[in-house]
């Protein structure tokens, strides 16, 4: 866990009693109670050495000639909110990058799992996160990564995590848990590996995060909470959070850039009446775009208020319950003398609207622009050099060959808008010349997967629908779920080609070929995954990528984050890693084509 800084109780106890003035001393505001569920008008609070001394009716004894006055003006007084699953590389940014661009939205504590760095870094990849993350002006806590690769045996990652580097882990500053144990079919099979990683995180006393992409709450997913996961995200049911919630874990409701699962699993509470206590909110994937436009925390808890949700149980979602959940209730998630001093300040509840964020008791952000200097931090060149590819690729290395003479019938990637899922399709493609052609008009794109860490220069080749593609085009990015290999997807060859050597090129990041020419790019020189870039910078060119899509003819919400998921091998349906086409469900290769 995160070494907190030792509160000097006689300090705050002094300041409390108006013996020791305030540095800042917060009035006339509505308390959100989250601990006990009420508003409280005319509250003052006042802060010293960063943490909250008292609050109450009135903190005039507690202010001084040096005191920082923060008139509230009947505003609601917000615990700072707290995302508690979340992938910073899924922004393309870098730890600190993120904190600014959410900082300003009230999010004062963020759980992150780095497992995308660490599928291309190990675990020095993980500690360049950690060491960052003790920096920042927010608390970000940190849980290794459980499941790198994410399916071993089923994917090529550029690097592994060990149990002996969770032991390792496991004594670092900033440290809060086990990542997401995404192997569920290893928990439910007792593979010795991951429940070492589990015990030593047990042993550790510290929170092992959940990862059950499966809808099967059978024998299965008893198996999986036995071995010791405390909570989870992937519930996207009305059944998932209840069952979850009967189980003991607590119900992760995400809703990022394209996974928007609060509508159904909120009505465990709403309709079903289950305690909202075992509810968290969390965000799991958003990207620069997202937190520009959109927001982060502050975005979810207004999404999730328009479920029929009452304000006070919603924040509640993304304060307390998410600081119990991680033992940190002393700490964070409440406004309560003691506790670090995390407070929001909004107009609206029910249109909740960040005007003032106080974190760790200083002022650091209010009407949507950050009032303090972030410190720059610089990567090391072995964590820029990571494309490896032998030679270019041609375009005839993403051609499917068959002995059929006129059609073959194919497996094919179905995508699910807003949802990590795929469907497992079969459909029959036209056959010229013994090479398997495409049909926009059936929507089907080809797929394929470069490997990019080893130097093998294997290439696997499928077929997948949903993005809607009309026009010639190919789309590539060096961030995959969770190998981060080169993934690109497209109607023609000779741009696939070019689209995956362009990213070799530019050392990683994304890039859109409309027509032979480039329409859009990001260059993601950190891992082939992150921008060393401002977030506003990033949002623009990732709004480039999107309008790329749009042109090749894809209307989904978010593509660019359905494509990075496409070869993630453990979520079902089907799924493409650098070693062939997985049917995720009973974790076996099967052939792209099924009649030769």
């Amino acid at each position: 866990m995160k070494s907190f800084r030792r509160k000097n109780s006689r300090l705050l106890t002094d300041c409390a009693m108006g013996r020791q003035p305030a540095d800042l001393v917060v009035r006339d505001g509505i308390w959100v109670c989250v601990q006990t569920g009420e508003l409280i008008p005319h509250t003052e609070i006042a802060v010293i050495d960063g943490r909250i001394a008292y609050v109450g009716p009135s903190a005039t004894h507690a202010i001084g000639e040096n005191t920082k006055i923060v008139e509230a003006k009947g505003r609601y007084l917000v615990p700072g909110l707290l995302d508690g699953h979340m992938h910073v590389e899924s922004g393309m940014l870098t730890v600190t990058e993120f904190v600014r661009a959410v900082l300003p939205h009230g999010t004062t504590a963020m759980f992150i799992d780095p497992h995308e760095i660490a599928n291309v870094l190990g675990l020095k990849g993980v500690k360049l996160m950690v060491d960052e993350a003790l920096v920042q002006p927010n608390h970000v806590f940190v849980q290794i990564p459980s499941c790198v690769p994410s399916a071993p045996g089923f994917e090529t990652p550029g690097s592994s995590i060990t149990p002996s580097d969770v032991k390792e882990a496991m004594q670092w500053e900033g440290i809060i848990g086990l990542g997401e144990m995404m192997n569920f079919p290893a928990v439910a099979l007792s593979d010795a590996l991951v429940h070492e990683e589990m015990e030593i995180t047990h042993d550790a006393h510290k929170i092992i995060g959940g990862h059950y992409a499966s809808l099967d709450l059978e024998l299965p997913f008893s198996g999986y909470v036995a071995g010791g996961p405390q909570d989870d995200h992937e519930g996207t049911r009305i059944v998932d959070a209840i069952q979850r919630a009967r189980a003991g874990m607590k119900v992760m409701m995400r809703y990022g850039s394209a996974w928007l699962d609060v509508v159904e699993q909120i009505k465990a509470v709403t309709e079903h009446g289950l305690d909202s206590r075992n509810f968290l909110l969390c965000t799991d994937d958003s990207l620069a775009a997202t937190l520009i436009n959109d927001g982060h925390m502050d975005r979810v808890l207004r999404h999730t208020i328009l479920q029929h949700v009452d304000p006070m149980i919603a924040i509640q979602m993304a304060t307390i319950n998410t600081a119990q959940h991680f033992g940190l209730e002393s700490e964070l998630g409440q406004i309560a003398p003691g506790r670090y001093a995390d407070i929001v300040l909004v107009q609206d509840l029910n249109d909740f609207r960040v005007d003032l964020v106080i974190a760790k008791g200083k002022v650091v952000a209010e009407n949507g622009k950050n009032k303090i200097e972030f410190e720059r931090i610089n990567y090391p060149n072995w964590a820029i050099d990571t494309i490896h590819l032998p030679t270019l690729v041609e375009s005839s290395q993403f051609d499917i060959r068959t002995k059929s003479k006129s059609e073959a019938l194919v497996n094919v990637i179905g995508v699910i808008e807003n949802q990590a899922p795929t469907r497992h399709l079969k459909m029959k493609l036209p056959v010229v010349n013994s090479t398997i052609q495409i049909d926009p008009e059936m929507d089907v794109a080809k797929l394929a997967i470069v490997e990019r860490h080893h130097n093998t220069g294997r290439i696997q080749n499928a077929y997948v629908s949903g993005f809607g593609f009309t026009e010639k085009c190919a789309i590539a990015s060096s961030f995959m779920h969770d190998a981060h290999h080169l993934i690109v997807t497209g109607t023609d060859s000779e741009l696939m080609a070019k689209a995956v050597n362009r990213l070799a090129e530019i050392g990683g990041g994304q890039v859109v070929f409309l027509k032979d020419k480039i329409i859009s790019e990001i260059r993601l020189p950190i891992a082939g995954l992150i921008s060393d870039l401002p977030a506003a910078d990033v949002s623009k060119q990732v709004d480039g990528i999107l309008d790329g899509f749009k042109k090749c003819g894809c209307n989904l919400n978010n593509p660019n984050m359905q494509l990075s998921l496409l070869g993630l091998v453990v979520i079902p349906e089907l799924r493409l890693s650098d070693l062939g086409l997985l049917n995720v469900k009973n974790f076996k290769f099967i052939s792209v084509v099924e009649n030769g």
